[in-house]
């Protein structure tokens, strides 16, 4: 009888070991999920700041977008406003040299 109770005594040491086992193993999961809601919480906090960043960012780049069509337009119209100004430079250009060819003419004709 002596030997059944020892041997009960074993197996019942051997059942508060592996219950302790079980304990320490569940008290490290439990540190591993509060470390991993934190940095959840993190990740989370930083993707709400990122996400808001990028919303201004891409709003930034529509408005300057906008800027820039608009800075376009402008300067190709000014282009060929210009273009028109050369074109019509040259013209008077030639039709004064054209009239100081006749004046000289009629001067020459006269005299």
């Amino acid at each position: 009888m002596a030997a059944q109770g020892a041997a009960l005594q074993n197996h019942n040491n051997e059942l508060v070991k592996c219950i302790d086992d079980l304990r320490d193993k569940r008290e490290e999961i439990l540190k591993q999920l509060r470390d991993d809601e934190a940095e959840k919480g993190k990740i989370q906090a930083d993707l709400q700041t990122l996400t808001k960043r990028l919303a201004q960012v891409n709003d930034s780049i529509a408005r300057k977008t906008e800027t820039k069509v608009e800075y376009d337009k402008v300067i190709m119209e000014t282009e060929a406003a210009y273009l028109k100004i050369l074109e019509s430079s040259q013209t008077l250009l030639t039709v004064l040299k054209r009239e100081a060819i006749n004046i000289s003419k009629k001067k020459q004709a006269s005299s």
